[in-house]
């Protein structure tokens, strides 16, 4: 795609116009691939019927919920962090432009993610899941506290977080599903989750092409990301307490996170195996390498604390 050296620093100008031609590419297989689904059609309206207020309906309360508790929980952060779309919309279209096949492509993902908020809201105001009037409080907060991006200062960067991050919310939807006591909510989060991971597609080749482009950067930005990843909910109300629960019950904590979120990118990519690095790339894949040590071991000693904790639950209940 270029003269130029693979070790010679690279201008975020240069970068997006050099992976042009790969969203292109990527973008028209993600066309013939993806297929239209409605979100009305995955919503059990039947359970609906009108809440307490002007139309003078039911009052919500938590024996109404279909729901698992940790169900309930994990749905709320994934909704909330569907949410904040305009937020994220701001972030990439400002980072890769409006212009091209990376306008695009910006468009489409929105297009395609608002229809997540949607389904999600929907469900679980129809199957009174949740407390409806916690839910748009919280909703109100998040979104006025908007989002702004860890990696906003790189295009590449943000790659690299988006292949990650992209495959997190796609484990962290179906995982939900799974947990959520409900086959009509595990349905739907299923279509949800395949959404992520066509996503994720994309992005991992796009970041494989900034590979072959700009190695050294690209071992780099991955370093950095995966070092100080971060999900994009972190700020909402409560968060800390939610992904505690979150964590506990195995929808999504630090073994899954290692295990299915960062090793299947880092592996299909032979990230730890590449060669032909310069001195920045060969520190960069060092680092990242001492760090997934790290990681593995603090997920064992969270492995033990989180069967420790099943242990006693299972005593209190017996």
């Amino acid at each position: 795609m270029s003269s130029t050296s693979s070790h010679a620093r690279w201008t975020d100008a240069r970068l997006l116009e050099a992976l042009e031609e790969v969203v292109e590419r990527e973008l028209n297989r993600h066309l013939q691939v993806f297929k239209e689904w409605m979100p009305h059609e995955y919503v059990p309206w039947s359970r609906g019927r009108d809440f307490d207020g002007p139309l003078g309906g039911e009052a919500w309360s938590v024996e109404q919920s279909p729901l698992t508790e940790v169900g309930r929980v994990s749905l709320v952060v994934n909704l909330l962090t569907e949410d904040n779309l305009p937020s994220y919309h701001h972030e990439i279209a400002t980072l890769f432009g409006r212009d091209g096949a990376w306008g695009t492509w910006v468009h489409q993902w929105t297009a395609e993610e608002a229809r997540h908020s949607m389904v999600l809201r929907d469900y679980l105001i129809a199957s009174r899941a949740v407390d409806p009037v916690e839910l748009e409080r919280a909703r109100m907060t998040h979104m006025q506290n908007g989002f702004v991006s860890d990696n906003r200062h790189s295009p590449l960067h943000t790659v690299a977080y988006v292949a990650f991050q992209e495959l997190a919310t796609r484990i962290s939807h179906r995982n939900t599903g799974h947990a959520s006591g409900d086959p009509v909510c595990d349905r739907m989060l299923a279509q949800v989750a395949n959404d992520e991971n066509l996503h994720m597609i994309f992005y991992r080749n796009l970041l494989k092409a900034s590979f072959e482009l700009a190695p050294d950067q690209t071992m780099q930005a991955v370093n950095e990301v995966v070092t100080n990843f971060r999900m994009p909910g972190h700020g909402m109300p409560g968060f800390e307490r939610a992904a505690a629960r979150i964590a506990i019950d195995g929808v999504y904590n630090l073994r899954v996170h290692l295990d299915d979120v960062l090793l299947p990118v880092l592996r299909h990519l032979k990230v730890m195996e590449m060669g032909g690095l310069g001195p920045d790339g060969v520190r960069a894949q060092m680092e990242l390498g001492l760090m997934l040590d790290g990681l593995t071991a603090q997920a064992t000693r969270f492995d033990e604390r989180q069967a420790a904790i099943r242990a006693r639950r299972a005593a209190a209940r017996g």
